[in-house]
């Protein structure tokens, strides 16, 4: 039983830590676009994207219908 709850204590932790990845990215896209006063360049938003898609695939596949996936289709 113990052996169980580890696996899901550690499933939940994946994706709790996948969230507050995917939540720092966006922290950063606004903060770097107030400073800028502008969007910030292109290649970060593309490779943020690539992240958030990394993380997202992490999260998922260890807690499945969560509402992250459509949380981060919100993200601009």
């Amino acid at each position: 039983m113990q052996n169980e709850e580890t696996k899901e204590m550690l499933a939940d932790l994946i994706w709790l830590n996948a969230l507050i990845a995917t939540e720092l990215l966006q922290v950063t896209e606004n903060t770097s676009a107030i400073l800028r006063k502008t969007s910030p360049p292109a290649s970060c938003l593309a490779e943020h994207q690539a992240l958030r898609a990394t993380a997202l695939a992490i999260a998922e596949k260890y807690r499945k219908n969560t509402m992250l996936a459509q949380h981060l289709t919100g993200h601009q």
